[in-house]
């Protein structure tokens, strides 16, 4: 299957990877600077967007990104990714280093244990959807992903996009099988900026202090004023920071 995706602009190629709260759509305030600059390809991965909850064989997201990638023709991008994408991200990079020029994580997942604060949310949103109660689980996502600064249109937005995927993902007869990724940060070499908010769970922000002390060619900016998803937040100031990373020497 190949992720539908939008594919806009020209240049040097960078791919926007989404939060599995949210679809390619979260990307829709960093487009248009971004393509300005730069070829941008954002998909939505299966079960999110556009894209369906289906598969032939177990697959993973980024086999499917890469696989993308080589479908298009791109050699070599620049990676960015928010919460679960941040993590997808990493495994691109794992699995394929060559194929990454430089990576932005924005409170990006990678593998380590859940802490409470996180197994707290996971557990609340698993009773809602057993109960049946889609558009409470939505919320409880827009509640839990963002922070102070983002406002009741950004909230309906995130709602609506994390309602969409619930209904696919559950819709889904039968549900695909999902290989996972790995993440070996020895391979991750390249120029990455780690992104983390004050207003993010705990969890995440010992995430963004661990990639932090072991990557390799690491810049980490802590935001006072953020939660998990800043890009929504504060778009203009997060889509500063990507394409200042972006254009470094």
């Amino acid at each position: 299957m190949t992720l539908a995706h939008d594919d806009g602009g020209a240049g040097d190629p960078v791919v926007l990877l989404h939060s599995s709260a949210a679809d390619s759509r979260m990307w829709d305030p960093q487009w248009e600077a971004l393509t300005a600059r730069f070829r941008v390809i954002r998909p939505d991965l299966r079960g999110y967007g556009r894209t369906p909850y289906a598969a032939e064989a177990p697959y993973s997201d980024p086999g499917d990104v890469a696989d993308l990638l080589a479908a298009l023709g791109v050699q070599r991008a620049a990676l960015v990714g928010a919460s679960y994408g941040g993590r997808v991200a990493l495994e691109v990079a794992t699995a394929h280093p060559a194929l990454v020029s430089r990576l932005v994580l924005l409170n990006p997942g990678c593998g380590l244990e859940p802490t409470p604060d996180l197994a707290a949310f996971g557990e609340e949103e698993d009773r809602l959807l057993e109960a049946g109660e889609i558009e409470a689980a939505a919320e409880l996502n827009a509640r839990t992903w963002l922070g102070p600064e983002a406002g009741e249109e950004t909230r309906a937005r995130l709602t609506a996009m994390q309602r969409h995927a619930f209904e696919v993902q559950l819709a889904a007869d039968p549900e695909p099988s999902q290989l996972e990724g790995e993440i070996d940060l020895a391979r991750v070499t390249m120029p990455t900026l780690v992104v983390s908010g004050a207003h993010d769970l705990p969890y995440f922000q010992m995430t963004a202090r661990h990639l932090a002390g072991r990557l390799a060619s690491v810049t980490a900016v802590h935001l006072e004023w953020a939660g998990h998803l800043p890009s929504m937040e504060r778009p203009g100031e997060i889509t500063a920071l990507i394409l200042d990373h972006l254009t470094r020497g």
